[in-house]
């Protein structure tokens, strides 16, 4: 599928009215994350969230594939059955990619660079590919195409090229190690966010039932974008994928494009999984992600279809879970 986050599907926070509250920049992975933090001592909150930056800093040197001799871009490189050694943040994004892989039955799939590009020209408008081009991109597609060793911290691949993007599940993963910073620095009534799509909120402020977050529609903001959801989180975290006019993604499984979701939503307790999920579900059907979160208590889902009858002209809300834990 293609990875259309870039605030498409937006998950804005609403915590400028809150007490003592203090924000931080910085760009990093071609999007800008923000630490909001509440504590007494501006100056040490903001070297608290430097801290933070500067670990998303290091974190993006090893999980981008556009960056040479990054993790990522070596496995991309990697002829087959030869093992590669990789450091300790690539080789558990990869972890937890197989498990969410394994827990959509493929919905979710880290390694589906070679059908993007059958389907996808540069501009990411749709061609159609041959038979043949599809066969030959899904022989290098699929999870079970890469074998980990824990013992060794290796990587290796069964077939190659193997085309590995974590693009659905990096900028989560950042948020995470970025919150166990924080917490190291004594700092825990905080919220990050890379984006608008991955957002993670550690204690919530005092005297509030949560840090809150608004959930909108994809869109640009000058169209004006249909408030979904509000809701207030706490030690959680969501993350939403959607697409923008023109944008289209693709069924690992199927290898085909699929169509019917402009936007989905996902909560879960830490910030790469819940990215991770919020991409699975805009491949899943409602049946499929009724199904997951059934199965993962913890788990909430929200998805927005088109609406089939052009005239109305209006989406239709899906809620999957007990989104009334979060207000939704």
């Amino acid at each position: 599928m293609t990875e259309p986050k870039q605030e498409a599907a937006y998950v804005k926070s609403s915590s400028a009215e809150i007490p003592g509250m203090q924000r931080f920049s910085h760009e990093a992975m071609a999007t800008t994350f923000e630490v909001m933090v509440v504590h007494e001592d501006t100056r040490y909150a903001q070297q608290a969230a430097a801290a933070a930056f500067d670990e998303l800093d290091r974190l993006e040197g090893d999980l981008s594939r556009f960056i040479e001799n990054s993790d990522i871009a070596r496995i991309n490189n990697l002829p087959t059955n030869q093992p590669l050694r990789i450091g300790p943040a690539a080789f558990e994004c990869l972890q937890l990619s197989a498990r969410i892989y394994a827990e959509t039955n493929g919905a979710f799939d880290i390694t589906i660079g070679s059908l993007l590009a059958c389907w996808l020209s540069e501009d990411n408008t749709v061609r159609t590919p041959s038979r043949k081009q599809l066969n030959l991109a899904r022989q290098h597609t699929g999870m079970h195409l890469i074998k980990l060793d824990q013992a060794q911290h290796t990587v290796e691949l069964l077939a190659s090229p193997v085309q590995v993007d974590l693009g659905g599940v990096g900028k989560g993963y950042a948020l995470d190690q970025m919150a166990e910073l924080l917490r190291e620095w004594d700092i825990d009534t905080a919220l990050i966010h890379g984006g608008f799509s991955s957002v993670l909120a550690l204690d919530k402020p005092p005297g509030t039932k949560g840090w809150p977050l608004t959930l909108s529609s994809p869109g640009p903001p000058e169209v004006g974008r249909q408030t979904i959801a509000r809701i207030d989180i706490e030690n959680q975290a969501v993350g939403g994928s959607g697409l923008q006019k023109g944008q289209h993604i693709i069924d690992p499984r199927t290898a085909k494009p699929v169509e019917g979701k402009r936007a989905a939503w996902a909560c879960a307790h830490d910030a790469a999984t819940a990215d991770a999920l919020s991409t699975a579900f805009m491949v899943m059907s409602p049946d499929e992600i009724e199904q997951y979160c059934s199965r993962h208590p913890n788990a909430l889902a929200m998805i927005l279809l088109k609406d089939g009858d052009r005239k109305r002209q209006k989406d239709k809300i899906l809620r999957f879970g007990l989104w009334d834990k979060v207000g939704g």
